[in-house]
């Protein structure tokens, strides 16, 4: 899988994606690229996108 990560992520580290077989999305820990990585599917990954566009996280970013 050829991973990505966001311009915006930390020198310490950041989540990763990657486009997976079957349409899936794979997110890893770019600090543990080895640890595994957990699979969703695109209406998965829609919801939350809309979920962070829509300010729904950004409590956990204080």
């Amino acid at each position: 899988m050829s991973w990505l990560k966001s311009s915006f992520s930390a020198v310490n580290g950041c989540l990763e994606v990657a486009a997976a077989p079957d349409g899936l999305i794979a997110v890893r820990q770019s600090k543990d690229p080895d640890g595994g990585y957990i699979l969703y599917n695109s209406e998965e990954w829609r919801a939350f996108l809309a979920g962070v566009r829509n300010g729904e996280f950004d409590h956990f970013a204080s």
